[in-house]
Protein backbone atom coordinates (compact mmCIF):
# COMPACT_ATOMS: atom_id res chain seq x y z
CA UNK A 1 0.00 0.00 0.00
CA UNK A 2 2.84 1.81 1.07
CA UNK A 3 4.07 1.49 -2.42
CA UNK A 4 1.30 2.48 -4.14
CA UNK A 5 0.95 5.91 -2.27
CA UNK A 6 3.74 7.00 -3.43
CA UNK A 7 3.53 6.00 -6.70
CA UNK A 8 0.65 8.01 -7.30
CA UNK A 9 1.91 10.75 -5.35
CA UNK A 10 4.97 10.80 -7.79
CA UNK A 11 2.55 11.62 -10.57
CA UNK A 12 2.61 15.15 -9.75
CA UNK A 13 6.29 16.28 -10.04
CA UNK A 14 5.48 19.75 -8.38
CA UNK A 15 3.85 18.64 -5.13
CA UNK A 16 6.05 17.35 -2.40
CA UNK A 17 5.29 14.05 0.20
CA UNK A 18 4.45 15.67 3.61
CA UNK A 19 6.22 12.52 5.46
CA UNK A 20 10.10 13.86 6.13
CA UNK A 21 11.08 10.47 5.15
CA UNK A 22 9.51 10.38 1.96
CA UNK A 23 11.18 13.92 1.87
CA UNK A 24 14.61 12.33 1.92
CA UNK A 25 13.98 9.54 -0.06
CA UNK A 26 12.86 11.76 -2.97
CA UNK A 27 15.93 14.01 -2.41
CA UNK A 28 18.28 10.87 -2.78
CA UNK A 29 17.03 9.22 -5.84
CA UNK A 30 17.20 12.95 -7.32
CA UNK A 31 20.49 13.87 -6.06
CA UNK A 32 22.71 10.45 -4.77
CA UNK A 33 24.89 12.17 -3.04
CA UNK A 34 22.85 14.14 -0.54
CA UNK A 35 22.88 12.39 2.80
CA UNK A 36 20.92 13.96 6.10
CA UNK A 37 23.03 15.10 8.45
CA UNK A 38 20.27 15.12 10.93
CA UNK A 39 18.31 12.48 12.49
CA UNK A 40 14.60 12.06 13.23
CA UNK A 41 15.63 12.08 16.86
CA UNK A 42 17.43 15.63 17.24
CA UNK A 43 14.37 17.07 14.74
CA UNK A 44 12.19 15.80 17.70
CA UNK A 45 14.60 17.23 20.27
CA UNK A 46 14.84 20.81 18.50
CA UNK A 47 11.21 20.90 18.32
CA UNK A 48 10.72 20.12 22.24
CA UNK A 49 13.74 23.00 22.72
CA UNK A 50 11.31 25.52 20.32
CA UNK A 51 8.53 24.85 22.50
CA UNK A 52 9.63 25.52 25.72
CA UNK A 53 10.89 28.46 24.54
CA UNK A 54 7.42 29.72 23.51
CA UNK A 55 5.84 28.55 26.79
CA UNK A 56 8.39 30.15 28.97
CA UNK A 57 7.80 33.52 26.95
CA UNK A 58 4.12 32.56 27.03
CA UNK A 59 4.24 32.25 30.96
CA UNK A 60 6.14 35.77 31.29
CA UNK A 61 3.56 37.22 29.15
CA UNK A 62 1.00 36.14 31.84
CA UNK A 63 2.43 36.75 34.60
CA UNK A 64 3.47 40.51 33.47
CA UNK A 65 -0.57 41.00 32.54
CA UNK A 66 -1.42 39.56 35.32
CA UNK A 67 0.63 41.78 37.51
CA UNK A 68 -0.57 45.02 35.52
CA UNK A 69 -3.77 44.74 34.25
CA UNK A 70 -3.30 47.55 31.43
CA UNK A 71 -0.21 45.79 29.97
CA UNK A 72 -1.36 43.80 26.97
CA UNK A 73 -4.11 46.94 26.42
CA UNK A 74 -1.60 49.32 26.08
CA UNK A 75 0.74 47.25 23.76
CA UNK A 76 -1.87 46.17 21.33
CA UNK A 77 -2.90 50.36 21.56
CA UNK A 78 1.01 51.32 20.47
CA UNK A 79 0.84 48.79 17.82
CA UNK A 80 -2.04 50.01 16.13
CA UNK A 81 -2.04 53.54 16.55
CA UNK A 82 -2.92 55.85 13.59
CA UNK A 83 -3.63 59.51 13.59
CA UNK A 84 -6.84 60.64 13.18
CA UNK A 85 -5.92 63.79 11.57
CA UNK A 86 -3.11 65.15 9.53
CA UNK A 87 0.15 67.15 10.96
CA UNK A 88 0.01 70.90 10.41
CA UNK A 89 3.33 72.24 9.45
CA UNK A 90 4.97 75.61 8.55
CA UNK A 91 6.75 76.93 5.51
CA UNK A 92 9.88 75.41 6.24
CA UNK A 93 8.12 71.79 7.44
CA UNK A 94 8.47 72.92 11.56
CA UNK A 95 5.63 70.82 13.39
CA UNK A 96 3.04 73.07 14.36
CA UNK A 97 -0.31 70.55 14.91
CA UNK A 98 -0.28 66.54 15.50
CA UNK A 99 -2.32 63.92 17.16
CA UNK A 100 -0.46 61.64 19.42
CA UNK A 101 -1.42 58.30 21.43
CA UNK A 102 -3.26 59.67 25.04
CA UNK A 103 -5.34 58.44 27.73
CA UNK A 104 -8.54 58.81 29.92
CA UNK A 105 -7.52 57.21 33.22
CA UNK A 106 -11.56 55.24 34.85
CA UNK A 107 -12.07 53.18 37.31
CA UNK A 108 -14.57 50.50 38.11
CA UNK A 109 -14.99 50.07 41.76
CA UNK A 110 -16.33 46.58 41.44
CA UNK A 111 -12.88 45.45 40.97
CA UNK A 112 -11.20 47.39 43.44
CA UNK A 113 -10.43 45.49 46.30
CA UNK A 114 -9.39 47.47 49.36
CA UNK A 115 -11.11 51.07 48.51
CA UNK A 116 -9.32 53.17 51.61
CA UNK A 117 -5.60 51.49 50.07
CA UNK A 118 -6.84 53.09 46.80
CA UNK A 119 -8.00 56.59 48.03
CA UNK A 120 -4.61 56.76 50.12
CA UNK A 121 -2.96 56.17 47.07
CA UNK A 122 -4.66 58.72 44.76
CA UNK A 123 -4.24 61.07 47.78
CA UNK A 124 -0.33 60.81 47.23
CA UNK A 125 0.29 60.75 43.92
CA UNK A 126 -2.74 63.09 42.85
CA UNK A 127 -3.66 65.71 45.45
CA UNK A 128 -5.50 67.40 42.60
CA UNK A 129 -7.89 64.96 42.62
CA UNK A 130 -11.24 65.52 45.05
CA UNK A 131 -11.00 63.16 47.57
CA UNK A 132 -15.06 63.74 48.34
CA UNK A 133 -16.01 63.46 44.76
CA UNK A 134 -13.91 60.35 44.81
CA UNK A 135 -15.45 58.56 47.74
CA UNK A 136 -19.37 59.02 46.28
CA UNK A 137 -18.25 57.83 42.90
CA UNK A 138 -16.75 54.90 44.60
CA UNK A 139 -20.20 54.25 46.48
CA UNK A 140 -22.05 54.85 43.18
CA UNK A 141 -20.27 51.60 42.31
CA UNK A 142 -20.28 52.92 39.17
CA UNK A 143 -17.82 53.10 35.96
CA UNK A 144 -16.69 57.00 35.99
CA UNK A 145 -13.37 58.61 34.77
CA UNK A 146 -10.66 59.35 37.51
CA UNK A 147 -8.57 61.76 35.40
CA UNK A 148 -9.12 63.06 31.45
CA UNK A 149 -6.21 63.30 28.89
CA UNK A 150 -3.44 62.04 31.26
CA UNK A 151 0.03 62.83 30.79
CA UNK A 152 2.62 59.80 30.29
CA UNK A 153 3.56 60.35 33.88
CA UNK A 154 0.49 60.70 35.50
CA UNK A 155 -0.21 56.78 33.36
CA UNK A 156 2.86 55.51 34.63
CA UNK A 157 1.99 56.46 38.27
CA UNK A 158 -1.04 54.60 37.71
CA UNK A 159 -0.39 51.55 36.29
CA UNK A 160 2.54 51.28 39.14
CA UNK A 161 -0.45 50.92 41.58
CA UNK A 162 -1.24 47.52 39.93
CA UNK A 163 -4.98 47.85 40.07
CA UNK A 164 -7.15 45.84 38.59
CA UNK A 165 -10.05 48.28 38.99
CA UNK A 166 -8.18 51.60 37.02
CA UNK A 167 -8.35 51.11 33.22
CA UNK A 168 -7.21 52.99 30.56
CA UNK A 169 -9.19 54.36 27.83
CA UNK A 170 -7.08 54.98 24.56
CA UNK A 171 -7.93 58.30 22.80
CA UNK A 172 -5.67 61.09 20.31
CA UNK A 173 -5.16 64.57 21.41
CA UNK A 174 -4.42 66.84 19.50
CA UNK A 175 -1.10 68.58 20.51
CA UNK A 176 0.44 72.43 19.50
CA UNK A 177 4.25 72.38 20.84
CA UNK A 178 4.24 75.94 19.96
CA UNK A 179 1.80 76.73 22.59
CA UNK A 180 0.48 80.74 21.78
CA UNK A 181 2.47 81.30 19.59
CA UNK A 182 -0.47 80.32 16.95
CA UNK A 183 -3.57 79.91 18.66
CA UNK A 184 -5.46 82.73 16.84
CA UNK A 185 -4.39 80.29 13.59
CA UNK A 186 -4.61 76.96 14.33
CA UNK A 187 -7.61 76.50 16.31
CA UNK A 188 -8.58 73.61 18.36
CA UNK A 189 -10.72 70.32 17.85
CA UNK A 190 -13.17 68.78 20.00
CA UNK A 191 -13.00 65.32 21.31
CA UNK A 192 -15.20 63.90 18.50
CA UNK A 193 -12.02 64.78 15.81
CA UNK A 194 -14.09 67.78 14.43
CA UNK A 195 -12.52 71.14 13.87
CA UNK A 196 -14.36 73.82 15.96
CA UNK A 197 -12.08 76.63 14.96
CA UNK A 198 -8.99 78.40 12.65
CA UNK A 199 -7.10 76.30 10.39
CA UNK A 200 -8.53 72.90 11.90
CA UNK A 201 -12.39 74.04 11.38
CA UNK A 202 -11.56 75.16 8.04
CA UNK A 203 -9.27 72.79 6.25
CA UNK A 204 -11.49 70.22 8.86
CA UNK A 205 -12.18 67.17 5.92
CA UNK A 206 -8.52 67.99 4.73
CA UNK A 207 -7.33 66.71 7.44
CA UNK A 208 -9.29 63.77 8.53
CA UNK A 209 -8.07 62.42 4.52
CA UNK A 210 -7.10 59.20 6.06
CA UNK A 211 -5.40 58.72 2.08
CA UNK A 212 -3.13 61.40 2.60
CA UNK A 213 -2.04 60.64 6.78
CA UNK A 214 1.68 60.74 6.23
CA UNK A 215 1.39 64.01 4.01
CA UNK A 216 1.38 66.88 6.24
CA UNK A 217 -0.62 70.16 5.97
CA UNK A 218 1.64 72.99 5.15
CA UNK A 219 0.89 76.73 5.79
CA UNK A 220 2.74 79.62 4.73
CA UNK A 221 4.02 80.84 7.90
CA UNK A 222 7.31 80.76 9.28
CA UNK A 223 7.96 80.24 12.95
CA UNK A 224 11.19 81.99 13.13
CA UNK A 225 9.57 85.30 11.94
CA UNK A 226 6.36 84.27 14.11
CA UNK A 227 8.18 84.21 17.19
CA UNK A 228 10.10 87.68 16.71
CA UNK A 229 6.88 89.67 15.53
CA UNK A 230 5.43 88.58 19.04
CA UNK A 231 8.19 89.54 20.75
CA UNK A 232 8.32 92.91 19.76
CA UNK A 233 4.71 93.17 20.05
CA UNK A 234 4.86 91.92 23.87
CA UNK A 235 7.30 94.35 24.39
CA UNK A 236 4.89 97.49 22.86
CA UNK A 237 2.13 96.46 25.14
CA UNK A 238 4.61 97.48 28.25
CA UNK A 239 6.22 100.39 26.00
CA UNK A 240 3.38 101.86 25.37
CA UNK A 241 0.82 100.92 28.41
CA UNK A 242 -1.27 99.38 25.33
CA UNK A 243 -4.27 97.34 25.75
CA UNK A 244 -3.61 95.12 22.68
CA UNK A 245 -1.73 94.71 19.65
CA UNK A 246 -1.24 93.22 16.40
CA UNK A 247 1.02 92.52 13.44
CA UNK A 248 0.87 90.93 10.07
CA UNK A 249 3.46 89.91 7.18
CA UNK A 250 2.66 89.04 3.87
CA UNK A 251 4.22 88.82 0.61
CA UNK A 252 2.82 91.37 -1.60
CA UNK A 253 2.64 89.00 -4.63
CA UNK A 254 0.99 85.94 -4.34
CA UNK A 255 -0.81 86.87 -0.51
CA UNK A 256 1.24 84.48 1.30
CA UNK A 257 0.99 85.44 5.19
CA UNK A 258 4.31 84.46 6.64
CA UNK A 259 3.35 85.68 10.50
CA UNK A 260 -0.19 86.82 11.87
CA UNK A 261 -0.13 87.81 15.81
CA UNK A 262 -3.01 89.52 17.73
CA UNK A 263 -2.72 90.22 20.97
CA UNK A 264 -3.23 88.98 23.93
CA UNK A 265 -3.45 85.19 22.62
CA UNK A 266 -4.09 82.14 25.07
CA UNK A 267 -2.25 78.56 25.26
CA UNK A 268 -4.04 76.68 22.49
CA UNK A 269 -3.47 73.25 24.60
CA UNK A 270 -5.51 74.35 27.09
CA UNK A 271 -9.16 74.62 26.70
CA UNK A 272 -10.35 77.72 28.12
CA UNK A 273 -13.05 79.47 27.70
CA UNK A 274 -11.70 82.35 25.00
CA UNK A 275 -15.14 83.69 24.10
CA UNK A 276 -14.17 87.05 25.92
CA UNK A 277 -13.72 90.08 23.41
CA UNK A 278 -9.92 90.72 24.28
CA UNK A 279 -9.22 86.91 22.57
CA UNK A 280 -10.29 88.48 19.31
CA UNK A 281 -8.53 87.75 16.11
CA UNK A 282 -7.58 91.43 15.72
CA UNK A 283 -6.15 90.68 12.24
CA UNK A 284 -8.86 88.99 10.66
CA UNK A 285 -11.54 89.73 12.68
CA UNK A 286 -11.29 92.94 14.08
CA UNK A 287 -13.09 95.67 12.38
CA UNK A 288 -12.42 98.77 12.83
CA UNK A 289 -11.89 102.66 11.48
CA UNK A 290 -8.24 102.82 10.25
CA UNK A 291 -7.67 106.73 9.91
CA UNK A 292 -5.19 107.84 7.60
CA UNK A 293 -4.00 104.93 5.95
CA UNK A 294 -7.05 105.22 3.64
CA UNK A 295 -5.33 108.41 2.25
CA UNK A 296 -3.54 106.14 -0.22
CA UNK A 297 -6.48 104.71 -1.47
CA UNK A 298 -7.92 108.03 -2.65
CA UNK A 299 -4.01 109.88 -3.74
CA UNK A 300 -4.04 106.32 -5.80
CA UNK A 301 -7.25 106.22 -7.53
CA UNK A 302 -6.88 110.34 -8.35
CA UNK A 303 -3.66 109.67 -9.93
CA UNK A 304 -4.84 106.55 -11.76
CA UNK A 305 -8.22 108.81 -13.43
CA UNK A 306 -4.97 111.11 -14.34
CA UNK A 307 -7.09 114.18 -12.38
CA UNK A 308 -3.80 115.29 -10.98
CA UNK A 309 -0.33 114.41 -10.80
CA UNK A 310 2.10 114.03 -8.31
CA UNK A 311 3.41 117.46 -8.17
CA UNK A 312 -0.05 119.28 -8.81
CA UNK A 313 -0.49 121.88 -6.39
CA UNK A 314 -3.81 122.60 -4.37
CA UNK A 315 -3.72 126.13 -3.39
CA UNK A 316 -5.93 128.11 -0.68
CA UNK A 317 -6.13 124.66 1.16
CA UNK A 318 -8.45 125.82 4.93
CA UNK A 319 -7.25 125.17 8.02
CA UNK A 320 -10.81 123.49 8.57
CA UNK A 321 -14.10 123.09 6.26
CA UNK A 322 -17.32 122.11 7.66
CA UNK A 323 -19.05 119.51 5.90
CA UNK A 324 -22.87 118.46 6.45
CA UNK A 325 -23.00 118.22 10.61
CA UNK A 326 -18.71 117.34 10.86
CA UNK A 327 -16.35 119.78 11.33
CA UNK A 328 -13.09 118.31 9.22
CA UNK A 329 -9.99 119.71 10.29
CA UNK A 330 -6.23 118.83 10.64
CA UNK A 331 -4.89 117.61 13.06
CA UNK A 332 -1.27 119.83 12.98
CA UNK A 333 -1.19 123.33 11.17
CA UNK A 334 0.33 122.89 7.84
CA UNK A 335 1.34 125.04 4.56
CA UNK A 336 -1.81 126.82 2.68
CA UNK A 337 -0.60 125.08 -0.45
CA UNK A 338 0.10 121.50 -0.92
CA UNK A 339 1.18 119.19 -4.06
CA UNK A 340 -0.98 116.24 -4.26
CA UNK A 341 2.28 113.97 -3.16
CA UNK A 342 2.81 116.26 -0.24
CA UNK A 343 -0.65 115.61 1.01
CA UNK A 344 0.04 112.16 1.60
CA UNK A 345 3.38 112.05 3.07
CA UNK A 346 1.96 115.25 5.76
CA UNK A 347 -1.20 113.17 6.00
CA UNK A 348 -3.47 116.41 5.06
CA UNK A 349 -7.20 115.37 6.17
CA UNK A 350 -8.89 118.57 3.59
CA UNK A 351 -6.25 117.96 1.03
CA UNK A 352 -7.61 114.22 0.59
CA UNK A 353 -11.09 115.88 1.14
CA UNK A 354 -10.71 118.22 -1.49
CA UNK A 355 -9.20 115.56 -3.81
CA UNK A 356 -12.10 112.49 -3.31
CA UNK A 357 -14.42 115.35 -3.86
CA UNK A 358 -12.53 115.35 -7.66
CA UNK A 359 -12.83 111.65 -8.13
CA UNK A 360 -16.90 111.58 -6.77
CA UNK A 361 -18.88 109.20 -4.84
CA UNK A 362 -19.60 106.31 -7.65
CA UNK A 363 -16.07 106.13 -8.82
CA UNK A 364 -14.63 106.21 -5.44
CA UNK A 365 -17.06 103.34 -4.33
CA UNK A 366 -16.61 101.32 -7.15
CA UNK A 367 -12.49 101.58 -6.66
CA UNK A 368 -13.13 100.46 -2.73
CA UNK A 369 -15.27 97.51 -3.77
CA UNK A 370 -12.61 96.25 -6.55
CA UNK A 371 -9.97 96.52 -3.71
CA UNK A 372 -11.92 94.01 -0.98
CA UNK A 373 -12.09 96.88 1.23
CA UNK A 374 -15.97 96.88 1.74
CA UNK A 375 -16.39 93.04 1.36
CA UNK A 376 -16.12 89.70 3.71
CA UNK A 377 -12.76 88.70 2.58
CA UNK A 378 -12.32 84.74 1.70
CA UNK A 379 -9.84 83.75 3.57
CA UNK A 380 -8.93 79.94 5.18
CA UNK A 381 -10.07 81.05 8.96
CA UNK A 382 -13.56 81.23 10.10
CA UNK A 383 -12.96 83.75 12.15
CA UNK A 384 -13.23 86.58 9.38
CA UNK A 385 -14.72 89.95 10.03
CA UNK A 386 -17.20 91.98 7.24
CA UNK A 387 -16.78 95.40 7.07
CA UNK A 388 -19.97 97.53 9.13
CA UNK A 389 -22.40 98.69 6.55
CA UNK A 390 -23.14 102.30 5.67
CA UNK A 391 -25.01 104.53 3.73
CA UNK A 392 -23.44 106.86 1.52
CA UNK A 393 -24.84 109.90 2.59
CA UNK A 394 -24.07 113.87 3.29
CA UNK A 395 -20.41 114.08 3.77
CA UNK A 396 -19.50 110.53 3.48
CA UNK A 397 -17.21 110.49 0.29
CA UNK A 398 -15.33 113.33 2.43
CA UNK A 399 -14.80 111.63 5.57
CA UNK A 400 -13.85 108.37 3.75
CA UNK A 401 -10.81 110.12 1.98
CA UNK A 402 -9.08 110.20 5.16
CA UNK A 403 -10.21 107.33 6.82
CA UNK A 404 -13.28 108.33 9.48
CA UNK A 405 -16.90 106.47 9.09
CA UNK A 406 -15.38 103.64 7.36
CA UNK A 407 -14.32 99.84 8.95
CA UNK A 408 -12.38 97.22 7.52
CA UNK A 409 -10.36 94.00 8.84
CA UNK A 410 -6.23 94.70 9.16
CA UNK A 411 -5.96 91.76 7.13
CA UNK A 412 -8.01 93.57 4.19
CA UNK A 413 -6.18 97.00 4.38
CA UNK A 414 -3.06 95.08 4.21
CA UNK A 415 -4.42 93.17 1.29
CA UNK A 416 -4.72 96.19 -0.48
CA UNK A 417 -1.36 97.80 0.03
CA UNK A 418 -0.66 94.69 -1.62
CA UNK A 419 -2.34 95.18 -4.62
CA UNK A 420 -1.28 98.83 -4.65
CA UNK A 421 2.06 98.19 -4.56
CA UNK A 422 3.02 95.20 -6.17
CA UNK A 423 1.96 96.89 -9.84
CA UNK A 424 -1.64 97.19 -9.15
CA UNK A 425 -2.52 93.46 -9.17
CA UNK A 426 -5.12 92.11 -6.96
CA UNK A 427 -4.23 89.93 -4.03
CA UNK A 428 -5.95 87.42 -1.65
CA UNK A 429 -4.25 86.42 1.22
CA UNK A 430 -3.90 82.68 2.08
CA UNK A 431 -2.26 80.85 4.74
CA UNK A 432 -2.09 77.34 1.98
CA UNK A 433 1.24 77.08 1.03
CA UNK A 434 1.59 75.92 -2.87
CA UNK A 435 -1.96 76.87 -3.32
CA UNK A 436 -3.63 76.99 -6.83
CA UNK A 437 -4.56 80.48 -7.81
CA UNK A 438 -6.01 81.58 -10.78
CA UNK A 439 -3.97 81.80 -14.13
CA UNK A 440 -4.91 85.33 -14.64
CA UNK A 441 -4.36 88.14 -12.35
CA UNK A 442 -6.75 90.85 -11.84
CA UNK A 443 -5.58 94.26 -12.74
CA UNK A 444 -6.78 97.04 -10.88
CA UNK A 445 -4.16 99.73 -11.12
CA UNK A 446 -1.67 100.49 -14.01
CA UNK A 447 2.17 99.99 -13.35
CA UNK A 448 2.37 103.68 -13.52
CA UNK A 449 0.06 104.68 -11.03
CA UNK A 450 1.45 101.47 -8.47
CA UNK A 451 5.35 103.31 -9.20
CA UNK A 452 4.08 106.40 -8.59
CA UNK A 453 2.63 105.59 -5.23
CA UNK A 454 5.77 103.72 -3.97
CA UNK A 455 7.70 106.67 -4.50
CA UNK A 456 5.37 108.84 -1.83
CA UNK A 457 5.02 105.78 0.54
CA UNK A 458 9.03 105.98 0.74
CA UNK A 459 9.05 109.82 1.23
CA UNK A 460 6.38 109.54 3.90
CA UNK A 461 9.68 107.17 5.86
CA UNK A 462 12.30 109.84 4.26
CA UNK A 463 10.86 113.36 4.28
CA UNK A 464 11.72 115.37 6.66
CA UNK A 465 7.86 116.10 6.82
CA UNK A 466 7.21 112.45 6.38
CA UNK A 467 5.34 111.09 9.63
CA UNK A 468 7.05 107.61 9.35
CA UNK A 469 10.13 109.03 10.33
CA UNK A 470 11.27 105.83 12.81
CA UNK A 471 11.01 103.30 10.12
CA UNK A 472 13.87 104.03 8.21
CA UNK A 473 15.89 101.30 8.77
CA UNK A 474 19.00 100.98 6.82
CA UNK A 475 19.41 98.14 3.73
CA UNK A 476 15.78 97.64 3.27
CA UNK A 477 14.27 101.02 1.80
CA UNK A 478 10.68 100.86 3.64
CA UNK A 479 7.74 102.65 2.98
CA UNK A 480 4.26 103.14 4.12
CA UNK A 481 1.65 104.95 5.73
CA UNK A 482 0.50 105.46 9.35
CA UNK A 483 -2.74 106.12 10.64
CA UNK A 484 -4.15 107.21 13.90
CA UNK A 485 -8.11 106.81 14.78
CA UNK A 486 -10.26 107.71 17.76
CA UNK A 487 -12.37 104.24 19.19
CA UNK A 488 -15.83 104.45 18.36
CA UNK A 489 -18.14 103.06 21.27
CA UNK A 490 -21.95 103.21 20.43
CA UNK A 491 -21.97 105.44 17.92
CA UNK A 492 -19.44 107.92 19.86
CA UNK A 493 -15.91 108.79 19.39
CA UNK A 494 -13.60 108.66 22.36
CA UNK A 495 -10.32 109.74 23.46
CA UNK A 496 -9.13 106.33 22.99
CA UNK A 497 -7.15 105.78 19.66
CA UNK A 498 -5.99 102.85 18.03
CA UNK A 499 -2.84 103.33 15.64
CA UNK A 500 -1.50 101.41 12.50
CA UNK A 501 1.29 101.52 10.30
CA UNK A 502 1.06 99.79 7.14
CA UNK A 503 4.75 99.36 5.93
CA UNK A 504 6.28 97.74 2.41
CA UNK A 505 9.89 97.18 1.57
CA UNK A 506 11.39 97.42 -0.52
CA UNK A 507 10.24 99.99 -2.02
CA UNK A 508 12.49 99.79 -5.05
CA UNK A 509 11.11 96.62 -5.99
CA UNK A 510 7.77 95.57 -3.37
CA UNK A 511 7.78 92.46 -1.70
CA UNK A 512 6.72 92.29 1.34
CA UNK A 513 3.67 94.34 3.05
CA UNK A 514 3.55 94.70 7.31
CA UNK A 515 1.04 96.12 9.53
CA UNK A 516 1.42 97.00 12.92
CA UNK A 517 -1.55 97.67 15.22
CA UNK A 518 -2.15 99.28 18.95
CA UNK A 519 -4.86 99.09 20.54
CA UNK A 520 -4.70 101.92 22.89
CA UNK A 521 -1.72 103.01 23.08
CA UNK A 522 -0.50 105.66 25.72
CA UNK A 523 2.57 108.21 25.22
CA UNK A 524 5.80 106.74 25.71
CA UNK A 525 8.00 109.79 27.36
CA UNK A 526 10.33 107.73 29.01
CA UNK A 527 11.35 106.26 25.37
CA UNK A 528 14.47 107.12 23.62
CA UNK A 529 13.70 107.29 19.74
CA UNK A 530 16.12 107.09 17.20
CA UNK A 531 15.03 110.06 15.41
CA UNK A 532 16.48 111.37 12.09
CA UNK A 533 20.35 110.34 13.62
CA UNK A 534 19.63 111.43 16.71
CA UNK A 535 18.53 110.29 20.22
CA UNK A 536 15.29 112.00 21.49
CA UNK A 537 13.45 111.36 24.12
CA UNK A 538 10.27 113.30 26.69
CA UNK A 539 7.89 112.62 23.94
CA UNK A 540 4.46 113.05 25.17
CA UNK A 541 2.68 112.60 21.30
CA UNK A 542 0.36 109.42 21.14
CA UNK A 543 -0.06 109.49 17.18
CA UNK A 544 0.88 106.29 15.23
CA UNK A 545 4.48 107.96 13.66
CA UNK A 546 5.67 107.81 17.53
CA UNK A 547 4.21 103.89 18.72
CA UNK A 548 3.13 101.74 16.09
CA UNK A 549 6.03 103.31 13.40
CA UNK A 550 8.80 102.62 16.03
CA UNK A 551 7.61 99.13 16.24
CA UNK A 552 7.44 98.27 12.69
CA UNK A 553 11.02 99.13 12.65
CA UNK A 554 12.09 97.19 15.54
CA UNK A 555 10.49 94.62 13.78
CA UNK A 556 11.86 94.92 10.29
CA UNK A 557 15.40 95.20 12.10
CA UNK A 558 14.81 91.88 13.12
CA UNK A 559 13.24 89.84 10.45
CA UNK A 560 15.30 91.66 7.53
CA UNK A 561 17.93 89.53 7.46
CA UNK A 562 16.01 86.32 8.26
CA UNK A 563 13.68 87.43 4.76
CA UNK A 564 16.83 88.44 2.92
CA UNK A 565 18.43 84.98 3.74
CA UNK A 566 15.32 82.54 2.54
CA UNK A 567 14.58 84.46 -0.41
CA UNK A 568 17.74 84.28 -2.68
CA UNK A 569 15.63 86.87 -4.95
CA UNK A 570 15.59 89.51 -2.40
CA UNK A 571 18.80 89.17 -1.28
CA UNK A 572 20.45 89.12 -4.80
CA UNK A 573 18.35 92.13 -6.45
CA UNK A 574 18.38 94.36 -2.88
CA UNK A 575 20.23 93.90 -0.11
CA UNK A 576 23.60 93.05 -1.51
CA UNK A 577 23.69 96.35 -3.91
CA UNK A 578 21.92 98.20 -1.04
CA UNK A 579 25.11 97.28 1.60
CA UNK A 580 28.09 97.79 -0.91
Amino acid sequence: MIKKYRKSKSTNKNQRSFYFKDYIATNLKQKKIYKSPISEDRIYILFFFFFCLIAIFSLKITFVSFKNPNFLETKKNELNFLPLRRDIVDRNGELISRNIKSYHAAVKPNLILDKKKFLINIQLNFPEISQDKLKKNLKKNKYFYLKKRITDEEKNKLMSLGNKGIKFEPIQSRVYPHAELYSHILGQIDDDNYGISGVEKYFDKELKNLEKIKEPLKLTLDTNIQFLIKKELEKSLNDFDAIGAAGLLMDVNNGEVLSLVSLPDYNINLRNDISNLEYTNKITKGVFELGSIFKTFTIALALEEKLFTTETIIDNIPSSINCSKFKISEHDELPKDLSVKDILIRSSNIGSTIIAQKIGEEKYKKFLNDMNLLNTLDFELDEVGTPLSFKWDKCKLETISFGHGITTTPLQAASAYATITNGGYLVTPTLHLNKISKNIKEKILSNSTSSQINMILREVVTNKNGTASLADVFGFDVGGKTGTAKKSFFGEYSKKKLNTFISVFPMNEPKYVLLVLLDEPKPAPQMVYDYRGYKVTNIKRNEAGWNSVHVAGKIIEKIGPILAINNNEFYKNYVVKKTN
